[in-house]
């Protein structure tokens, strides 16, 4: 982990994962002054998980992608994409002068694009190709996470392990799926339409 840093902060109850593409409407006058700031000076912000279940307060460290539209009245739809997962000290109501709020975090610095292991790499082929995913180059652990299409319980585990124990739970995660998703395939012989 590094060191405590001050950061933008949006509380929403959403975790998204690294490189994990997530929309949001901005329409408060604080969050238009925050995507303002992120348009213009290209500055990332933290999306501290606001949920009951999140104890270790950790938070999802994203950068502007696009904005897909802009309404008369100055709301936004934009798509953010996630680079890091922080855990958050203390979170502020507003950040230096600004409207919108802030956080004193440190940045957990996973490597997402660290490519999974060839065991790993089989079982989350036969997932993706009951699921028909396409995917292209090297698959990493949290694509094979965002794939999986997590809850929040499930993020929040996976998130709170260390690097090998997270290769072990996504790997129980996929075998679980594949063996849900081969049982409703039998199921669909035993069913007959009258």
């Amino acid at each position: 982990m590094s060191e405590l840093i001050k950061i933008p902060m949006f509380p929403l109850s959403i975790f998204p994962l690294p490189g994990e593409l997530v929309p949001l409407h901005i329409f408060e006058p604080r969050y238009k002054q925050l995507l303002q700031e992120a348009e213009t000076k290209d500055i990332g912000f933290g999306i501290y998980f606001n949920h009951p279940l999140n104890e270790n307060k950790f938070g999802s460290w994203v950068k502007l992608e696009s904005v897909i539209k802009r309404y008369p009245g100055g709301e936004s739809d934009i798509i953010v994409k996630c680079l890091d997962l922080f855990t958050m000290s203390t979170l502020y109501r507003t950040f230096k002068d600004k409207l919108y709020p802030g956080g004193d975090v440190q940045m957990m610095e996973v490597n997402h694009e660290a490519v999974a292991q060839i065991p790993l790499l089989e079982r989350y082929q036969a997932f993706a190709n009951h699921m028909n995913i396409k995917s292209t180059g090297a698959i990493s652990l949290w694509q094979m996470a965002n794939d999986l299409n997590l809850d929040f319980p499930s993020r929040l585990k996976l998130v709170s392990l260390d690097e090998a124990k997270r290769l072990t739970y996504i790997g129980s995660q996929l075998s679980y799926q594949l063996e849900l998703l081969q049982f409703a395939e039998k199921s669909k012989d035993v069913f007959h339409l009258n």
